[in-house]
């Protein structure tokens, strides 16, 4: 897939990785349309990248407000034949708290987010490219999922966040399997320790101690540097049905 051909959605890309990821593809030429649920960014964000960009207000919980906007989506670009889910929460919550047992509810949110959210994309997203015309390699389409380190090492606190993420990851390898006869591809990445908006509400005493948890180099991720790693996936056609870790070789501590 060459990127100035990508007709892409992003969700969760108001910030951070997501937006990150829209720049690096625009910038190459693509197209993108960019999927949140925080309109004043949004909108702030899709008017600096230019008439290439487009921001649709989108609750990735809901299957029919996602199925909707994909659709109108694909319609705007002309087509759709990338779509990369970085909406996510990162909600910590221990399985006996203070206040008592985690609640279900509270488990469920982030599921919805993180799982299910990526799920309702990657239907959404390949119902519809796998009409679109194939390459030279047979390709239709490409599928990225923003998994997490914490999927491998979930630390205490992190129950419902490491399933959501280790879920992820599951996805990955059974739907590349599935999609490989319309010549979509699934490939997975799990960041590390990014400096995303996220991180950056700890304090920076904070920030510099878990920096110094790299191994090499020893500082946070870029969000450029996931960016360059999905601008790399939709070249290289043998990536598929892998999880590909971004985090400088750290493993996380439990807590």
């Amino acid at each position: 897939m060459k990127l100035d051909q990508v007709k892409a959605i992003i969700t969760g890309w108001a910030s951070g990785l997501g937006l990150a990821t829209a720049q690096r593809l625009v910038a190459a030429g693509g197209k993108v349309t960019l999927l949140d649920v925080q309109d004043a960014a949004g909108n702030a964000a899709a008017g600096a990248l230019g008439k290439a960009a487009r921001y649709r207000a989108c609750d990735v919980t809901s299957e029919s407000a996602v199925d909707t906007v994909v659709r109108e989506a694909a319609e705007w670009m002309g087509g759709l034949n990338l779509a990369v889910s970085c909406a996510g929460v990162a909600t910590p919550g221990k399985l006996l708290g203070r206040d008592g047992p985690l609640s279900s509810a509270a488990f469920q949110r982030v599921l919805a987010i993180n799982t299910t959210g990526t799920f309702h994309v990657d239907r959404a997203a390949a119902a519809l490219m796998q009409n679109n015309e194939p390459d030279a390699d047979g390709e239709r389409g490409l599928l990225i999922h923003t998994a997490s380190v914490a999927a491998y090492a979930g630390q205490i606190g992190q129950v419902a966040y490491a399933t959501s993420k280790a879920a992820v990851v599951g996805m990955v390898l059974p739907l590349a399997r599935e999609l490989a006869r319309f010549g979509i591809r699934v490939v997975g990445i799990a960041p590390g320790l990014f400096g995303t908006p996220m991180m950056a509400g700890l304090p920076q005493e904070a920030q510099d101690s878990l920096a110094k948890q790299v191994p090499f180099p020893p500082r946070l991720g870029r969000s450029e540097e996931y960016a360059d790693l999905v601008a790399a996936i939709c070249t290289h056609h043998m990536l598929n049905g892998t999880t590909i870790r971004l985090d400088g070789a750290i493993r996380m501590a439990p807590r």
